[in-house]
């Protein structure tokens, strides 16, 4: 009789987030477990009573999902499985702290499709706006791997930005530029964007129409946020490939609601994957190469 599949979800937040937890279910899993307030230091332990009750054959019915929010604390909790594991006692490993691996890979996947003939990221300038939280962070490097020169802003400071960009260089060793994108200092950084992706907090609009105008190289934009008012003034929710009122004439955007239904697939199908039998170890890496397959279908 073939075991239930178990899913064991581990955040350092207080509670694990119950959309992950919906569609844990929803991609086949039986049993899911949250653990809440998890440190790095717990995840060994927690990893090892998982794996070694189960026996050799138990195991490829169980999976560890890291949650969370900042990215940096998920990569050294997956880093912390798989050092937990030793053979046959391996388990498949998916981290998507606070959905921003795979919303950053949907969004990513989204404007490379909106490229088309355009070229792709290779040699754009890449403006990530609202850039220091996970989603922002993952973007800004999965745009520097595909060749961008990538901007990370902050609406703040740009000393907030840099921290986040020194992370980056530190544990993924790709450059990115940390700006600031206040007021005085956005008119410029839009006039030489030619994809935007607008990933600040939910109700905060990063892009007015008025400022859209000056952005007169602007190829692609896509927007996260879901709760009015648009972060970029005049996409619609389910905008997918609409044009885009912009100076260069020629922008095309993609709305939160169109991002969200390719990570909504990205996301379940990860999940399956885990359930496949082989154990696999998942991030925004993989993520993305599935948020491609999904754009190209």
């Amino acid at each position: 009789m073939e075991k239930p599949a178990i899913l064991h979800m581990f955040t350092p937040r207080r509670n694990m987030s119950p959309f992950d937890i919906n569609m844990a279910v929803d991609a086949g899993f039986q049993h899911v477990a949250t653990y809440g307030d998890v440190s790095v230091a717990d995840v060994t332990g927690l990893v090892q009573d998982a794996i070694f009750s189960r026996g050799p054959k138990g195991v490829a019915r169980t999976g560890i999902f890291l949650g969370g929010r900042e990215i940096d604390i998920a990569d050294d909790m997956l880093q912390a499985a798989q050092q937990a594991m030793t053979p046959p006692f391996v388990v498949s490993v998916l981290a998507d702290p606070s959905g921003a691996f795979t919303t950053a890979a949907a969004a990513v996947a989204a404007l490379e499709r909106a490229l088309g003939d355009a070229g792709g990221f290779a040699g754009r300038n890449f403006l990530v706006l609202g850039g220091t939280g996970p989603v922002g962070t993952a973007a800004a490097v999965l745009g520097r791997q595909l060749g961008a020169h990538v901007r990370l802003a902050s609406h703040t400071s740009v000393e907030a930005a840099r921290q986040v960009t020194a992370m980056i260089a530190t544990r993924y060793g790709v450059d990115i530029e940390p700006v600031c994108a206040d007021e005085a200092g956005k008119p410029g950084l839009l006039a030489e964007a030619e994809i935007i992706l607008a990933a600040a907090r939910a109700g905060v609009q990063v892009a007015s129409s008025q400022q859209l105008a000056g952005a007169g190289r602007l190829l692609a934009a896509a927007d996260l946020n879901a709760v009015p008012p648009a972060g970029i003034q005049g996409l619609g929710l389910l905008d997918d490939r609409q044009a885009l009122p912009a100076g260069s004439g020629r922008a095309i955007g993609i709305g939160a609601l169109a991002v969200g239904q390719i990570k909504y697939q990205t996301q379940r199908r990860l999940l399956q994957r885990m359930l496949e039998g082989s154990p696999v170890c998942l991030d925004f890496r993989d993520a993305f190469d599935t948020a491609r397959a999904v754009c190209r279908e």
